[in-house]
C-alpha cells in the first residue's frame, strides 16, 4: 500500500510542471478528454509494485512475473463528448505451463524418473458500458452501468515416468492422470463508480468499484485416475458435479488503473 501511495504522489508531482488551470498544459495541449477522444487503460497494480521495488532495491519485481494465467484485462473508452463515453473491456487469455520433477524409482530406488505436470487454461472476459463524468479540474468523478460475460476452462494433466506394475503398485493408491474442469460461464450486470486524476495531458490514474448482480455456472468436469489392481493397470474416469453461484455485492473492479487518451 505504501508503494502505491508513493507512486501516485510521484505522478502528482510530475503533473505540477504543467499549467495549473487544470485544462491545458503550458504548450496549450488540453489535459482532459474531449469529444471524439479514445482511451486505453490497464490495471497498473503490477507496474506500481515494480516501481516500488526499483526504489527499494527489492528482488522479484512484478513486471517480470506477468503471464497469461494472471487476471489481466484491457479496457478502452470512446468519448461522445467531454462528459460521456462508451466503455469496453476485453481479456482473451490462453495459457499453459509445465513442471517436471525428478523422482527416485519405487521398484528400484537407484533409478530416477521424470514426473510431469501440465496446466492449461482459457480465460475470456468481454464487457461494455456507458460512463458519465463530473468535475471541472484534473480530478474527475465517473459512474454508469456495465455488463460483462466471462468464459473459462482448465485442465491438469499428470504424466508419470515410472509406470504401475507388480513391483510398483503406488501403495495401492489411485493416482490422478487428468483433472478437467467443466466450462465456466459468468454474467455480471452492475453499476460502477470511481475517480480519475489527470497528472499530465490526456494521461491519468484512476480507481473504481462495482456493485451489482453476478451469476456463475460451471458445467460437469472429469477426473481420471489409474490403479494397479494386482494384475493390470485399471483406469477410471469420474464425473465432477456441476456448480453455480449467485450474488449481489460490492467488489473492486480496477484497484488502480493507468489511462492514456488520444
Amino acid at each position: 500500500m505504501k508503494k502505491k501511495v508513493l507512486f501516485i504522489a510521484a505522478l502528482f508531482t510530475a503533473g505540477l510542471s504543467f499549467a495549473q488551470d487544470g485544462l491545458t498544459s503550458k504548450k496549450g495541449v488540453p489535459i482532459l478528454p474531449e469529444a471524439g477522444d479514445y482511451a486505453i487503460g490497464f490495471d497498473a497494480g503490477n507496474l506500481v509494485n515494480y516501481a516500488g521495488n526499483l526504489f527499494n532495491g527489492a528482488a522479484g519485481n512484478a513486471a517480470g512475473n506477468l503471464n497469461l494465467m494472471n487476471t489481466n484485462t484491457i479496457f478502452g473508452k470512446m468519448f461522445i463528448d467531454a462528459n460521456k463515453a462508451y466503455r469496453g473491456m476485453v481479456r482473451i487469455g490462453f495459457g499453459s505451463n509445465k513442471d517436471v520433477t525428478i523422482v527416485n524409482g519405487i521398484a528400484d530406488p537407484t533409478t530416477t524418473f521424470e514426473d510431469e505436470v501440465k496446466n492449461s487454461a482459457v480465460n475470456i472476459t468481454l464487457g461494455a458500458g456507458i460512463e458519465t463524468r463530473r468535475g471541472k479540474g484534473r480530478l474527475q468523478g465517473f459512474y454508469g452501468p456495465m455488463a460483462m460475460i466471462t468464459l473459462g476452462s482448465g485442465k491438469v494433466e499428470n504424466t508419470y515416468g515410472e509406470g504401475l506394475s507388480a513391483t510398483n503398485t503406488n501403495g495401492n493408491v489411485a493416482r490422478t492422470t487428468e483433472d478437467k474442469n467443466g466450462s465456466t460461464f459468468g454474467i455480471t450486470i452492475a453499476a460502477f463508480g470511481g475517480v480519475e486524476y489527470f497528472f499530465a495531458p490526456k494521461m491519468s490514474v484512476g480507481a473504481e468499484v462495482m456493485w451489482g448482480l453476478n451469476f456463475n455456472s460451471t458445467g460437469e468436469g472429469e477426473k481420471t485416475t489409474e490403479l494397479w489392481d494386482g494384475t493390470a493397470v485399471v483406469s477410471d474416469t469420474q464425473t465432477i458435479g456441476k456448480k453455480s453461484n449467485f450474488g449481489i455485492d460490492v467488489q473492486p473492479n480496477t484497484v488502480l488503473s493507468l489511462n492514456f487518451h488520444f
